[in-house]
């Protein structure tokens, strides 16, 4: 809860424009589960699309808005969990994984693990860990592909048990990615208050219309390709390193000499 000193007094309460946008990504979260229950998959996926748009608002509101809150901060983290780690995992399961039996449940719940881990790890990294650069693959992402994979699946009318491997496959790899030490994008270098190039406006325009000329497959392919930069990134990041050290290195010994 939010609490400031004020004359000697604590003020109590929780900012609500912010909240109200993780509370609204909560309740997407929600929705995809009970709508999975009921076997509608195609919303299931939809609605954690939806969150994960919700998740970006409210952080950025928050900061525009001054009105950042240890409270909203474990809010929003808490959603997270529900939106990004329990919801996936229980739309693909009910989707696809619950055909393997218990290798189906026991992937779901590795997914869901790996999200709260990445979560826990994220938290406990705020004001430490560069900004530039996720730990891990983002739990959103990572949603973003298992809800990805459902919905691109239902669009080509591809049930469920035909794509139980791949399903199991992605899970298990975004559940992995979530806890790797690979570097990732984060792209909170970006700032909405500052001017930006017309060409840049004109390619995130073509990118909308892009995305809504066939969202399933746009979508997919887009935050399947951002998981894969994060192995690139990391590796050409060491690749660097490696060569510093051996510039250092040699330059040392030209001075020895």
């Amino acid at each position: 809860m939010n609490e400031q000193a004020s004359g000697g007094k604590r003020r109590r309460g929780i900012y609500l424009l912010p909240n109200l946008f993780t509370t609204a990504a909560l309740f997407a979260g929600f929705y995809a589960i009970v709508s999975a229950m009921n076997g509608r998959y195609e919303p299931s996926a939809i609605a954690i699309f939806v969150a994960l748009v919700l998740d970006g608002m409210d952080g950025r509101i928050a900061r525009l808005t001054h009105t950042q809150s240890d409270f909203g901060a474990e809010y929003d983290s808490l959603a997270d969990m529900i939106s990004f780690g329990l919801a996936p995992a229980l739309v693909v399961y009910e989707w696809s994984l619950s055909t393997l039996g218990k290798v189906g449940w026991l992937a779901a719940f590795l997914y869901t693990a790996a999200a709260a881990l990445r979560l826990a790890r994220f938290n406990t990294q705020v004001g430490i860990a560069d900004k530039r650069y996720f730990q891990g693959l983002a739990s959103p992402s990572a949603a973003a592909i298992v809800a990805g994979l459902v919905w691109l699946g239902d669009d080509l009318d591809m049930r469920g048990p035909e794509l139980s491997y791949a399903a199991l496959g992605v899970t298990v790899l975004v559940g992995i990615l979530m806890v790797s030490n690979l570097r990732y994008h984060s792209f909170k270098a970006l700032d909405l208050k500052e001017r930006m190039p017309f060409f840049k406006a004109i390619v995130i325009v073509l990118m909308f219309v892009l995305i809504a000329m066939h969202p399933p497959q746009i979508l997919f392919a887009l935050f399947l390709g951002y998981a894969v930069s994060g192995p690139l990134l990391t590796l050409a990041q060491l690749r660097r390193r490696r060569a510093a050290r051996k510039g250092q290195g040699a330059a040392e010994g030209k001075g020895e000499s």
